[in-house]
């Protein structure tokens, strides 16, 4: 790295190094006996980090990067071998510290915001104890002021209502506000050096760009800050250094805008260009992708007539729910929208904008309050389930986190073959070509369909959700959030896969997302929902260049932007910033 990590000045004065990491190993042993092997995940790795400054790790999943951040705070896992010339945190030579000296020091000295609240959460305890019990650990003020700091705390990561929601346990809050309680648990005692893994994945762009700024609050009071993400866009906006990693190594490291502007490295040119965004609208993010083959229907599908009604049809829905306190709240009021066929709508919007359960209306999950949802120009909702049943299989769902779908006692050819209609298929051997063709459809190999979800990556799952919504030949897919889960070059690959997949099958697909330059690349219309309602809806062109509602406005100005054109490696003045949200 460069000299300025060493001894960074400002205004004369020499910031203080608070990490200093050289050739760092870490490994994990597997297996016993003869079977017994070592797994080298992460190889040789220099960072250092001054007061007042982020450090930013990027990568793929499996790239190293978390392990990296977990050995920094004393939890690389099970059976890891840790080993390092020098690992100095804090002041503290941390190589060496007991579990004990761990725990005085997480919380006071270091925080660290784990990616996935839902599980580091403790669920049966309201989220605003939580965070008491980390101030209590550290003999923090007297019960009346920690309660009293852990509403504040709430409020300071933008949770609305943070009084309401510091008595609510981690189940009854969305993935955002789950993420943000753990932020503020982080950051109670204004740790030294934060390390934040992915502190930003499950949170809409208005939310991000509020812990975005607070990060950078807590950057000018001198925290250092290590950032672990995939988003080359959040990254942009806040790290001062960046480090590339691959396969457990640092391939590429640097300052920031040398990096994401003069990329030397192949696989940092690779994930730049994997971003979605409006200059990417209509051309593959990705080179060649993974083999697979031409998908074919095998459902004659004769041309639409130009006045045949639109494939779904929404019409003046309305949704409400009772909640715990007993008040009525509408979900979604007054919502209407038209998917054609071969096209996308995007729907987009922050957490309890509606935009989910909008999704579950138009799937027949759930029986609106109001309106209705009209199928090929007959009724899909309001209807038995008797008579629904001959049509369901026109619209298929494939969720952000399929592994939740799956059963997780089947392989992957059991959940394929599951999906496979006995009607179509009445033959074993017809249903285990099928099988494999479905699976070739979607780049999946053979060795693929033998393996668990667990056993599966993330973008091998989500390769396998795709195949099971495309077993029943759907004329609709559901797209929920269904890429947020995916690292950028990963969701590049399944990306370019839907749009082929739509282009060989006609397929509508109605794209449930709230990062904005995923649903510029991929969306022909947008409808933008905020507290339940439609408030701007029209062609992807006009709501992102020619926004009518301050709402719309507010979302585009929140987006953080990496500035880069498609070749395009420096920033010029002349150049459209780039749309490109969270690529999580």
């Amino acid at each position: 790295m460069t000299a300025t990590l060493e001894q960074t000045a400002t205004a004369g004065t020499v910031r203080q190094e608070l990490l200093n990491v050289r050739n760092l190993d870490v490994s994990f042993s597997a297996g016993r006996g003869r079977n017994a092997r070592l797994n080298h995940v992460v190889k040789g790795v220099d960072l250092r980090l001054a007061a007042g400054e982020c450090l930013a790790i990027v990568g793929e999943s499996g790239s190293g990067k978390s392990v990296t951040a977990r050995t920094l705070v004393g939890l690389p896992g099970a059976n890891a071998a840790v080993q390092a010339e020098r690992l100095e945190l804090a002041g503290h030579q941390i190589g060496t510290l007991g579990e004990r000296q761990w725990r005085q020091l997480r919380g006071r000295d270091i925080g660290f915001v784990l990616q996935d609240a839902l599980v580091s959460l403790d669920p049966l305890r309201p989220v605003g104890k939580e965070i008491e019990e980390a101030l209590r650990l550290h003999g923090w003020g007297n019960r009346r002021s920690r309660a009293a700091k852990a509403v504040e705390l709430l409020a300071s990561v933008g949770v609305p209502q943070p009084e309401l929601r510091a008595g609510q346990r981690p189940d009854e809050l969305s993935g955002g506000l789950r993420q943000r309680a753990l932020i503020a648990s982080a950051i109670a005692l204004d740790p030294r050096i934060l390390i934040a893994d992915e502190p930003t994945t499950a949170l809409d762009v208005t939310v991000q760009a509020q812990i975005l700024e607070l990060l950078g609050r807590m950057k000018e009071r001198g925290t250092g800050i290590v950032l672990i993400s995939h988003d080359l866009s959040v990254v942009a906006t806040l790290a001062d250094h960046v480090a590339v990693m691959q396969g457990g190594s640092i391939v590429e490291q640097g300052p920031a805008r040398h990096v994401l502007y003069h990329p030397q490295h192949e696989y940092t040119q690779a994930l730049l260009d994997a971003i979605p965004s409006e200059h990417t609208k209509g051309t593959p993010l990705t080179k060649d992708g993974r083999a697979r083959i031409t998908a074919t229907s095998r459902r004659p599908r004769t041309a639409r007539p130009a006045d045949a009604p639109p494939v779904l049809r929404a019409e003046g829905l309305v949704k409400s729910y009772q909640g715990h306190d007993g008040a009525v709240r509408t979900v979604v009021d007054d919502v209407s929208f038209e998917l054609r066929a071969g096209e996308t709508l995007g729907i987009v919007g922050e957490s309890g904008s509606g935009k989910s359960t909008t999704a579950k209306i138009a799937l027949a999950m759930l029986e609106p309050d109001a309106g209705r949802v009209l199928l090929d120009g007959a009724a899909w909702t309001g209807i038995s389930t008797a008579a629904r049943r001959s049509r369901r299989r026109s619209v298929t769902v494939v969720y952000q986190d399929p592994l939740s779908s799956f059963d997780p006692r089947w392989n992957a050819e059991r959940i394929l073959l599951d999906a496979i209609s006995r009607r179509d298929f009445p033959g074993e051997a017809e249903r285990a070509a099928r099988v494999l063709e479905l699976a070739g459809q979607v780049g999946l190999q053979v060795e693929h369909l033998a393996k668990h979800p667990l056993q599966l990556s993330g973008g091998q799952r989500q390769r396998l959700a795709i195949a099971r919504a495309l077993a029943p030949e759907p004329e609709v897919i559901v797209l929920d959030e269904a890429v947020s889960a995916l690292d950028v070059s990963v969701q590049a690959q399944v990306l370019d896969l839907l749009t082929d997949l739509q282009q060989e099958l006609g397929l509508s697909y109605l794209f449930i997302s709230h990062d904005l330059g995923v649903i510029h690349h991929m969306s022909d219309r947008v409808l933008v929902m905020k507290d339940g309602r439609a408030v701007e809806q029209g062609s992807a062109e006009d709501v992102f260049n020619r926004p009518r509602h301050p709402y719309t406005r507010e979302l585009l100005a929140s987006l953080p932007k990496l500035g880069l054109a498609p070749g395009q490696r420096t920033p010029a003045a002349a150049a459209t910033p780039t749309i490109g949200g969270s690529s999580s």
